[in-house]
């Protein structure tokens, strides 16, 4: 499987909504649909990682679905309100480094 920069999944989300999706669903509807995905992807880590069961209806979920699932919608998000996140990324990743890049290796929380 091919690899693919984030500003190439921008791009591919919004060739698939051209050409099959017909528009975006507006900002407050993916909104709403980014929710539900995240609500099913911790459906999934709460049964798989945590105390739940999971139904035998549910057997077939698939974490990595999800995941794309969520990307997916995230994707749509930033092309309908005009964020590029190949650039979001990198300056929020810059931010963390400058703010954080003592306090998680100090904190006693994290400590073996």
């Amino acid at each position: 499987m091919e690899t693919i920069t984030i500003k190439e999944a921008q791009q591919k989300v919004d060739e698939w909504i051209k050409t099959h999706g017909v528009r975006y669903f507006s900002e407050l509807t993916n909104m709403a649909i980014l929710t539900e995905e995240v609500g099913e992807v911790a459906r999934i880590i709460a049964r798989e990682y945590g105390e739940q069961s999971f139904k035998k209806k549910e057997k077939d979920k698939n974490l990595s679905d999800e995941l794309a699932d969520v990307l997916f919608v995230l994707i749509c998000i930033a092309n309908q309100t005009g964020v590029d996140l190949d650039k979001a990324f990198k300056k929020n990743i810059e931010k963390k480094t400058k703010r954080d890049h003592k306090r998680h290796k100090e904190n006693k929380k994290l400590k073996k």
